[in-house]
């Protein structure tokens, strides 16, 4: 069999969208009432593991056209989670995660780390936590080469 098919049926393809999307609703569920919107997050999440980049960047990795992030970048960095600087050439103004942006950022993403984590030590044994693991693994391998989604998400 060639790398170009799979060895998995319609079923257990459609069980596996099933599952990464229901665990990413329990996951979104579980932000911080207080947190930024998902879209915010998932610019907060693209800077802070690439780090500073202009918008048009930052638009084409979020899959965004670039005037549809105006506002919310505008509302970032009103709110003081952002910050524009001055890029190389002068020309191109840089995006950042400040101080405070970067904090809020992990805190978003610490309350879904401890359900997760809680979760799975009350509903899998060792074996299935590794399993998922490298599930998770796998997963991430399959978006190689796609911009990043929301790392908080």
């Amino acid at each position: 069999m060639s790398n170009l098919e799979s060895v998995l049926s319609q079923e257990q393809v459609a069980h596996i969208v099933t599952g990464v999307l229901r665990l990413g609703r329990r996951l979104r569920a579980q932000r911080p009432a207080d947190s930024v919107s998902l879209s915010a997050l998932s610019l907060m999440a693209t800077l802070n593991e690439h780090g500073p980049m202009p918008a048009a960047r930052l638009a084409e990795m979020q899959r965004m056209q670039p005037q549809s992030l105006t506002r919310l970048i505008q509302d970032l960095e009103t709110r003081g989670l952002i910050a524009r600087d001055p890029g190389p050439d002068r020309r191109t103004l840089m995006l950042s995660l400040t101080d405070q942006g970067a904090a809020a950022f992990r805190y978003d993403i610490a309350a879904r780390h401890r359900w997760l984590r809680d979760e799975m030590a009350r509903m899998l044994d060792a074996d299935d936590q590794i399993l998922l693991a490298m599930a998770a693994s796998v997963m991430l391998k399959l978006t190689r080469g796609e911009p990043e989604e929301g790392a908080g998400d």
